[in-house]
């Protein structure tokens, strides 16, 4: 790690920190040269492999902004999005591959948004999986109506 200030090609790490969500860390460094401070921010880089071949970092924008169409009209805030890009990550993340194909980012995203909204979960699933009839749409909807009959259980009173 060169220093920022002087250039010098070797830095002594002080104090090291996780970031909040967990998925950096804060280091901070001094110069053995100059004796200035300065921090870095480490980060495992995650790759996505797009169709084409090409590898390009993930973004959680990408996924908010891949999701949004399916979410319009719903009652769908900026912040659900945003969390569940960030659940999104983390799932591919624990994966622990650096490099992931783009077709299972889509997978991934299939079922945070389904407990998000399932209507949203729907339309996303539809384009997707490539619907192609309506019998794929009652198949969906039918899972999801076992799914929330086998939900329910009947409270008993005390």
């Amino acid at each position: 790690m060169h220093c920022p200030f002087c250039r010098f090609p070797d830095s002594r790490v002080i104090d090291s920190r996780t970031s909040d969500d967990g998925l950096s860390i804060r280091r901070r460094r001094q110069c053995p040269e100059c004796g200035r401070r300065f921090s870095t921010t480490e980060t495992a880089s995650l790759g996505v492999i797009k169709r084409s071949g090409v590898v390009e970092p993930f973004s959680r924008d990408k996924v908010v902004s891949g999701v949004r169409k399916a979410c319009q009209g719903r009652p769908v805030t900026d912040s659900d999005l945003a969390i569940l890009a960030q659940r999104v990550e983390e799932a591919i993340r624990q994966t622990g591959s650096a490099q992931i194909d783009a077709n299972d980012i889509g997978l991934a995203i299939l079922q945070p948004l389904r407990e998000l909204d399932e209507v949203a979960y729907l339309r996303f699933a539809s384009v997707y999986q490539g619907f192609d009839s309506l019998d794929d749409f009652e198949e969906a909807i039918t899972l999801l109506r076992v799914e929330h009959a086998g939900d329910e259980h009947p409270r008993r009173s005390e």
